[in-house]
């Protein structure tokens, strides 16, 4: 039995009770630590669980094979910051599981997908989600300029989800025959603008401009000290969000309650979340 159990997105105690008793009774407890990032270690939750929580990085997921193995005889619970389904990995995991005849149970939570509703945008009113990966000075990839914009086009709000690097191996290690990883990198919303005007100014089709295009920052949803800002693509450029996880979200035409709502974090007020209501970087450590 595999129970793919959502985390929500901050710590351990976010947790759903449904999720916690599968915790419970699981023989072997792994926390995928590839595709997003939890607000605690996985030395809290094996504490607060009463398990001991092992990790589960890329090339485990995805081979999946002592997964499966296990699943087969014993209840394997893979624990998953956000919902089980924000990732294809997660999906490919269930249809090798069906295709085994091993037994699966889906325990969702909140993500990133749903959580990013607190700056006020309208989920419903969303487009298609890109996502933004570091470029290297060969491969520099802008699929996501044209999403971006036939979503504006359309008038639709775009989620970009910003890329997290925990276990990358060098690729000139592995052609000598050695496998060395890189050190772990988490873009951040000031290097995804950057990559974002730099294929402006390659494509020059008036998509992104710095200075008039009003988008939004979020930092660490879900966490105790989650940062939300609203402003001009250079004002966010400039702006220290503090630590990852970042995500941008690029509005397209706003209702007035959206656009009310999203004056709660507007930068030029200098406006901030929380208590004291509104976004400080001095209030996002």
């Amino acid at each position: 039995m595999l129970y793919l159990i959502g985390l929500g997105l901050g710590d351990e105690k976010d947790i759903s009770v449904k999720g916690l008793e599968a915790v419970k009774k699981a023989d072997f407890v792994f926390l995928e630590s590839y595709t997003s990032l939890l607000g605690r270690d996985r030395e809290s939750l094996s504490s607060f669980y009463g398990k001991d929580v092992l990790e589960a990085d890329r090339e485990f997921t995805e081979g999946a094979e002592e997964i499966l193995s296990l699943a087969k005889n014993k209840n394997v619970a893979f624990l998953i910051v956000g919902d089980p389904f924000s990732a294809t990995t997660h999906t490919d995991l269930v249809l090798r599981c069906k295709k085994e005849g091993i037994q699966v149970e889906v325990i969702h939570n909140a993500s990133i997908f749903n959580a990013v509703g607190k700056c006020g945008l309208q989920l419903y009113k969303f487009g298609e989600t890109v996502s933004l990966v570091f470029f290297t000075d060969t491969w520099k990839p802008d699929s996501f300029y044209d999403k971006i914009a036939r979503n504006r086009a359309a008038g639709l709000h775009t989620l970009c989800l910003l890329d997290i690097q925990m276990k990358e191996p060098n690729l000139e290690s592995l052609v000598r025959g050695k496998v060395v990883y890189e050190a772990p990198r988490m873009m951040t919303i000031s290097q995804a603008i950057q990559q974002l005007l730099f294929v402006e100014n390659s494509r020059k089709q008036q998509v992104f401009d710095k200075e008039t295009l009003l988008c939004v920052g979020l930092a660490r949803m879900g966490y105790p000290t989650e940062c939300i800002a609203y402003g001009s693509l250079q004002q966010l450029a400039d702006y220290d969000f503090g630590p990852p996880p970042h995500s941008l979200i690029i509005p397209g035409q706003l209702h007035f309650l959206e656009a009310e709502h999203l004056e709660l974090f507007n930068m030029s007020t200098r406006y901030r979340i929380g208590e004291t209501k509104g976004c400080s970087k001095e209030y996002c450590q």
